[in-house]
């Protein structure tokens, strides 16, 4: 009998998905649990195992089709597995085998994250040969792959000269003359205007929805004040090393931030709710989402209960989330809910922007570049490691004189971070 194979059930709102590639052929024998093929969401990407084991007999939707929840993807007929090819006789062909033109075996049984066949594919790396310290190989092991090994130094300063040099030899007449440049290519015909177009994947197509949704549901204003980061630099100076022996761990800017969010969210609780229908939900617990980059754009992952999070285990749950986002092993329980946002354009080299609110949420909090800049102190004026902070919140529940203050108060935290270490 056969069985269907179905797209699954992904909660968090997921209704419908985009299938990126199939990773078996129709006749191609399969185990119950292996990966079938994969589907991008509009959050992440998975993988849709074997119900049982068999032989794919169709498959229903091709690489490329949008998809809905509980549709099926094609089947999988029990029974009359395809046997392994027996070995050629001495002096015969080899058998053909029913791979696709084109595609290559190794790829399809090698343990891979998604990203990992999408960048393997791109750099046109076979999946096998990339060698992995985990269970399945990821983003940032194809990486390493295709990143070309240095140069050796030349000869001449590889080593000092131990021996005299030898006596100059006569070079042959005959000796073969230095290759030729390669010709200079042509220049580009006067007008010829190059266009390159690509189809928008499935989380590039949801995030430019959402961010229009939010400007059409949300009243968002911005305000804006600049921190003083001298006394968080002078603090990590002294105990950046101790920090990192101990925790295994750099002690960044973030963790300074995330700490003085929540507590200024205490004093300022309506940045920490939501509106549901005429209600307004306030939230007396703190999962603070984190923007991180990845290969579609900015996702923003969820430390939960951040309240009760040390410094050190604010640094470590963002150094994780920015490694899985590049690894592509985000999953959905990562990126589930968040009650405030905070995102640092700064590490991209931005020094001002406006940031928009992650509905169902009212409030976010952005970082910038930290430029040192001339600053009055005490009528003098000195340079000091300025950085500007921008809050962006839904004016329909939170009031500016609430957003100034709140972000008055973050300013007041970071530049008196003795505080938020007594706090913590």
């Amino acid at each position: 009998m056969a069985v269907n194979i179905v797209v699954p059930e992904m909660g968090e709102s997921i209704v419908d998905a985009r299938i990126a590639k199939w990773l078996k052929a129709e006749g191609d024998a399969v185990r119950v649990g292996e990966p079938l093929v994969e589907l991008e969401t509009d959050k992440v990407d998975v993988e849709v195992p074997a119900p049982q084991n068999g032989v794919l007999e169709h498959i229903a939707q091709a690489a490329g089709a949008d998809v809905k929840i509980g549709e099926v993807l094609g089947t999988i007929a029990e029974g009359g597995a395809a046997a392994s090819p027996a070995p050629a006789a001495a002096g015969s062909a080899t058998p053909e085998t029913n791979t696709p033109p084109g595609a290559k075996t190794s790829e399809r049984r090698v343990a891979a994250t998604p990203s990992a066949r999408k960048a393997a594919r791109e750099a046109q790396i076979e999946l096998g040969s990339i060698k992995s310290d985990g269970p399945r190989v990821t983003r940032a092991d194809v990486d390493k792959s295709s990143t070309p090994a240095p140069a050796a130094p030349p000869a001449s300063i590889a080593a000092p000269v131990a021996a005299p040099l030898p006596a100059p030899t006569a070079i042959p007449v005959s000796a073969k003359a230095p290759a030729a440049p390669p010709p200079a290519p042509a220049p580009r015909p006067l007008g010829e205007r190059l266009e390159e177009r690509s189809r928008m994947s499935k989380r590039r197509a949801t995030i430019a929805k959402r961010l229009v949704e939010a400007q059409h549901v949300a009243a968002m204003l911005t305000t804006f004040n600049e921190v003083d980061m001298s006394a968080v630099m002078a603090l990590r100076e002294r105990h950046k090393d101790a920090f990192k022996a101990q925790f295994g761990v750099g002690l960044g800017v973030a963790s300074f931030f995330v700490k003085a969010a929540i507590a200024a969210l205490h004093e300022f609780p309506r940045l920490n709710a939501e509106i549901q229908g005429d209600e307004i939900v306030l939230k007396r617990y703190y999962d603070i989402g984190v923007a991180v980059g990845a290969a579609e754009g900015l996702v923003v992952p969820v430390l939960r209960d951040a309240e009760l999070m040390s410094f050190a285990e604010i640094e470590l749950g963002i150094r994780t989330f920015a490694q899985k986002a590049k690894d592509g092993t985000l999953t959905l329980d990562d990126l589930r809910g968040g009650t405030f946002s905070i995102t640092n354009g700064g590490v991209f080299g931005s020094l001002m922007s406006t940031p928009i609110i992650n509905p169902p949420q009212v409030g976010i909090l952005g970082l910038h570049a930290i430029k040192e800049r001339p600053v009055g102190v005490n009528g003098q004026v000195v340079l000091r490691p300025m950085m500007y902070t921008a809050l962006t919140y839904d004016h329909r529940i939170v009031d500016g004189s609430e957003a100034v203050r709140f972000l008055v108060r973050v300013k007041e935290l970071v530049e008196d971070p003795g505080v938020l270490l007594i706090q913590s």
